[in-house]
């Protein structure tokens, strides 16, 4: 009698956790019990916007002890805008701007490359404030597609995570009809998302979720919040080669460190 034994073999797959949050200032977040959150989570890489914040004024010895390496990148003017991005892995190369003075002035873009891929964290400028910021952001669009467009020529494996200030379908805001004249809902700004993404990018939670009602951003009036009244306006963008590794795709509305919530990312590494 022969006797033949039968082996399952399973393929484990490493997972990269990458979290993009605009923390609204992180000194705040800080106050409000954000360390504890990251120790639950536990990602690989966290894409910050809105740090608020000078380098210095940066808790990295806080994160040193999640085992996560600070990289920042801060507005000239105090109190305002600011990027970071906070890794376990040590990147190869990390670049800070995008190299147009007037907006690195504001802090809006810093990269780091891996081996297999680049991690960008970018917050796109809002025109909610009057029509010359919309002016701004109307040519921030332009000039950062075009900046894109030539860098993914050289890190052609790009995941672009942050505030983009856009909603891009009616599906994306919770009231399309009255908003269809408010900055981060305009016609050109849906206009030009489209484009990009059509330009080789998945709008990684839509990869998997098509259902309504997903917000990220919500207004401190009307108790929007606690009303579901909200935008779908920060995204985990990836570029088109990388499609295939995209496993996971989340909103964490229950994260209440500010009026954003995180995005969630995982990549089959």
């Amino acid at each position: 009698m022969h006797l033949f034994a039968s082996f399952a073999v399973t393929k484990i797959y490493e997972m990269t956790k990458i979290i993009s949050y605009n923390v609204n200032g992180i000194r705040a977040a800080v106050r409000k019990g954000w360390f504890d959150w990251i120790k639950v989570v536990n990602p690989d890489i966290i894409c910050i916007q809105e740090t608020k914040a000078q380098p210095d004024q940066i808790p990295i010895f806080d994160f040193a002890e999640l085992g996560l390496k600070s990289y920042v990148y801060s507005a000239r003017k105090k109190g305002y805008s600011g990027v970071a991005i906070f890794t376990k892995e040590e990147p190869l190369h990390v670049e800070y701007g995008m190299g147009i003075e007037k907006y690195d002035f504001e802090g809006r873009v810093i990269r780091a490359d891996y081996g297999q891929y680049s991690v960008m964290s970018v917050y796109h400028p809002s025109g909610s404030s009057g029509d010359e910021r919309q002016a701004f952001k109307m040519q921030w669009l332009e000039d950062f597609q075009y900046y894109i467009d030539r860098l993914k020529k050289e890190k052609p494996n790009l995941i672009i995570s942050g505030d983009f200030n856009i909603c891009h379908k009616p599906i994306d805001i919770h009231d399309p009809i009255r908003n269809a004249t408010s900055s981060g809902f305009l016609p050109e700004e849906r206009e030009w998302l489209s484009g990009f993404i059509d330009s080789g990018f998945v709008d990684s939670f839509r990869y998997f979720n098509d259902q309504p009602h997903n917000y990220t951003w919500w207004s401190y009036r009307a108790n929007a919040r606690a009303r579901n009244l909200g935008w779908r306006i920060d995204y985990n963008m990836v570029a088109e080669p990388l499609k295939e590794k995209i496993s996971r795709s989340l909103i964490l509305p229950q994260a209440k460190h500010s009026d954003h919530c995180p995005v969630v990312l995982e990549m089959d590494s």
